[in-house]
């Protein structure tokens, strides 16, 4: 009985203890979330100003220089977004992304307007056939060189089995568009600004360091390699990604495909990471966040890891 009397002061004081811990943990926990409620606030307020602002220099009479000043701005807006996503819900980093690609297709639609896209045309030369297999994501077959002039607005468009490249003087950190492409190779030694590929069928497409943002759209039995800020990857499949990424890789309406490191290199690549402004030492290659799978605690089945056996380890 004594020794019972003795031990009822320590359960009162164990209680003591951890009672206080929960009212510290509780503490912290509305100290946390009162940070987080007034970051996602100053980003609303902050992302939302500077949005209209962008909105109406794009609808006025503005000439290249005003376009080239909102391009920055939407990269900057871009930034904001990267540098905000870990304490964004999903839903707010989802509305926020739509409105930037609504900004840069707006962009883009003035610049045509400005000046219109050249069409592609080939030099005059004897040309071989060429190949009519499709190329296989991992191993594609080779293609014959065939000098291409790209786009006025720098890119290419509308070709099939071609071997295309462009360097740094034609890169000159512009925006890249590669559109309607199939069974192609395409390398990009280079840093572009931003690099946009829709309805690509079974290509490869190496890119040097991109400053800002990729988009995916459309593309299929592809495999890329490229580093970037920030990866958007919307109706896609079949595709192979070796990926530097310094924020998240974002993926929607899209089924099987599958991450890697980024390791292709060529012998001016880092320069253009310097250019380029990326974190060499920062990649989220296998952080993909699957805005149709809001499953919490459970993985995406819409992506997966290369398993490293599989994994192309020499590019040339």
């Amino acid at each position: 009985m004594e020794a019972e009397r003795s031990r009822v002061p320590e359960r009162l004081q164990r209680r003591d203890e951890e009672r206080l811990r929960e009212v510290g943990k509780k503490r912290q926990e509305k100290e946390e979330q009162t940070v987080v409620e007034e970051k996602s606030g100053y980003f609303s307020a902050s992302f939302g100003q500077e949005r209209v602002a962008i909105e109406e220099a794009l609808g006025g009479e503005g000439g290249p220089e005003l376009l080239e000043e909102a391009a920055g701005r939407i990269q900057g807006l871009q930034k904001l977004l990267n540098d905000s996503i870990m304490f964004l819900p999903s839903y707010d980093t989802r509305q926020a992304q739509e409105q930037l690609t609504r900004l840069q297709s707006a962009l883009d639609a003035r610049r045509q307007q400005i000046q219109p896209t050249k069409k592609f045309t080939f030099k005059t030369r004897k040309k071989e056939g060429v190949p009519t297999a499709i190329v296989q994501p991992s191993t594609p077959a080779p293609a014959k060189e065939v000098p291409v002039e790209p786009a006025a607005q720098c890119g290419f468009q509308g070709l099939s089995g071609q071997a295309l490249s462009m360097g740094a003087q034609e890169i000159r950190q512009q925006d890249v568009q590669l559109s309607q492409l199939r069974d192609c190779t395409i390398t990009l030694s280079g840093n572009p600004s931003t690099l946009h590929m829709r309805e690509l069928s079974g290509c490869r497409v190496l890119s040097g360091p991109v400053s800002t943002s990729i988009f995916v759209d459309n593309c299929h039995d592809c495999l890329f390699a490229f580093p970037c800020q920030q990866l958007r990857t919307h109706s896609t499949r079949d595709c192979r990604f070796y990926l530097h990424v310094t924020s998240r890789a974002i993926i929607e309406d899209c089924t099987n495909l599958m991450f890697a490191p980024f390791t292709w290199s060529y012998p001016e690549i880092l320069e253009d990471y310097r250019l380029s402004g990326l974190d060499r030492n920062r990649n989220n290659w296998d952080q993909v966040d699957d805005f149709n799978w809001l499953a919490m605690g459970e993985k995406s089945p819409n992506w997966s890891v290369i398993p490293e056996e599989e994994r192309v380890t020499h590019w040339n």
